[in-house]
């Protein structure tokens, strides 16, 4: 495998090629500090406020995409082969106001403006996509981003007004698309890349056989997908992370196949991405999806990387064993298969092996019964769980024949309720058998109390759940029952 010194991308109207690049260099501080774009704000420094959002345009199986992505969780390392876009690109000929900005001057969109460049961004990068989007579509891409003075009502006005004042093929970012995507597959020569500045060294790998290599030879090393997680590390925790192996580019880890039995999907496959084929599939999902994070981090994180980090709050695991998810992990040229819910061993150790790799989750399709997905979390939009928990229930002649519920945020490990499983099956489809279940929870579970939620809040809110699940799949009067 040929080795390349250095990153290329592309940077407004601008190649860049860097070698002194670290490890957990991000994007934010380099468009401030080096190229002094200071458009692009610093808020919070974990993927939460937007105030950094930037536009990311890579090259994919359907042509040129551009996303809005968090630049201050964002590994400069990583945008390698890409086109990496600021709010001071976007103005026209004269220093001209684009229709996103235009709209926000008219509609009384910014105040002190702080959070104002993030929302054009966000804005810009859905316009670019949907020229008269509806204010759900709206408010889904800006879920991403903070706005604490203005108020989030002139900001939607102004999007749902951006089509009056032009029209997206007009804009320069559209125009010059294919000059861009041309530059972009020059950049794309598929040898691995590796940089460093200091011992802080970045790994790119020029593919998945070649991921699988590097990680033999670098057994410890931190493997970086979309940064949604390991970026807080570094921001937050100022923890070293080299050396740093980057999976995100790789095209390997980005397939989605849909066969008569199962959607299997890549590690590398982002939740934007998945986003389709969760509707077309497991629709009960649709609205859960939704809720992970915001529209930013959508577009970085990946199914796979927040699988591999095992956390108990995880926002996909739960809802992933409940439908019975198996995850395929690679060493070398040998890989296994094991169930999701046996990945999970204890808090803070999955079952994978030094130099071993999350490669895919295969989610079998669904046929038959009753599904539901819920995420109880202290704001609606863009919060971590405080529980979560995902049913799959199968009904024969009135009789619950098996049912799989598996709970985050209730204990070390996103877990399957056992007790409460085994209360229902054998029981008829009724009201009073999800009582049941939900009482035996309490010997499944003793969760912890933290600055999410209590222990007994969490115990109260899973039993609450299995009544939610029963009046929704059995469409009782929710007025009578509650009577």
């Amino acid at each position: 495998m040929q080795v390349r010194n250095e990153i290329r991308f592309l940077l407004n109207g601008r190649d860049v090629a860097m070698r002194d690049v670290a490890a957990d260099d991000t994007l934010l501080d380099f468009l401030r500090i080096e190229r002094r774009l200071t458009g692009t704000k610093e808020g919070c420094a974990e993927g939460d406020c937007g105030a950094c959002t930037v536009l990311v345009g890579r090259l994919t199986d359907g042509g040129l995409r551009y996303e809005a992505v968090n630049a201050c969780i964002r590994f400069l390392a990583s945008v390698d082969g890409c086109h990496v876009v600021t709010v001071e690109h976007l103005q026209g000929p004269g220093g001209r106001l684009n229709p996103v900005q235009q709209a926000m001057v008219q509609h009384h969109g910014s105040q002190c403006g702080f959070c104002t460049p993030g929302f054009v961004m966000s804005l810009y990068a859905l316009w670019m996509e949907n020229e008269r989007p509806s204010a759900t579509e709206v408010e889904t891409a800006i879920q991403g981003n903070l706005c604490r003075c203005t108020g989030y009502a002139p900001i939607i006005r102004a999007a749902l007004a951006v089509a009056e004042y032009g029209t997206p093929s007009a804009e320069h970012l559209a125009a010059e698309r294919e000059d861009v995507a041309a530059r972009l597959r020059t950049l794309k020569d598929g040898t691995r890349v590796e940089v460093c500045k200091g011992a802080a060294r970045a790994i790119l790998p020029g593919d998945v056989d070649d991921l699988a290599a590097v990680l033999e030879a670098e057994p410890e090393a931190t493997i970086v997908a979309g940064s949604t997680d390991v970026g807080l590390w570094v921001t937050k925790f100022l923890r070293p992370i080299s050396p740093a192996v980057f999976v995100g580019h790789l095209d390997g880890l980005k397939a989605i196949e849909v066969d008569v039995d199962a959607v299997t999907m890549g590690a590398g496959v982002t939740y934007s991405e998945a986003q389709d084929v969760i509707a077309q599939e497991y629709p009960h999902l649709s609205a859960y999806w939704d809720r992970i994070a915001g529209w930013q981090v959508r577009n970085m994180g990946t199914i796979g990387g927040n699988i591999a980090n095992g956390s108990p709050i995880g926002d996909t695991p739960p809802v992933l064993i409940a439908l019975g998810a198996e995850v395929v992990l690679r060493k070398g040229p040998v890989r296994r298969i094991l169930p999701l819910e046996a990945y999970f061993i204890a808090y803070g150790k999955q079952d994978r092996v030094a130099g071993e790799f999350v490669e895919s989750i295969r989610v079998p399709r669904l046929k038959g019964g009753f599904h539901a997905a819920y995420k109880i979390s202290k704001r609606r939009d863009e919060d971590i769980s405080s529980v979560a928990v995902g049913f799959n229930v199968q009904v024969e002649n009135g009789v619950i024949a098996s049912a799989c519920v598996a709970f985050g945020g209730m204990a070390a490990t996103p877990k399957r309720a056992g007790a409460a499983e085994a209360a229902l099956v054998g029981q008829p489809w009724s009201a009073a058998a999800f009582d049941v279940a939900g009482e035996a929870l309490a010997r499944d579970f003793a969760p912890l109390s933290d600055m999410r939620a209590t222990s007994e809040y969490r115990m109260k809110v899973a039993q609450n759940l299995f009544r939610r699940f029963w009046l929704e799949q059995s469409g009782a009067d929710v007025r009578l029952m509650s009577a």
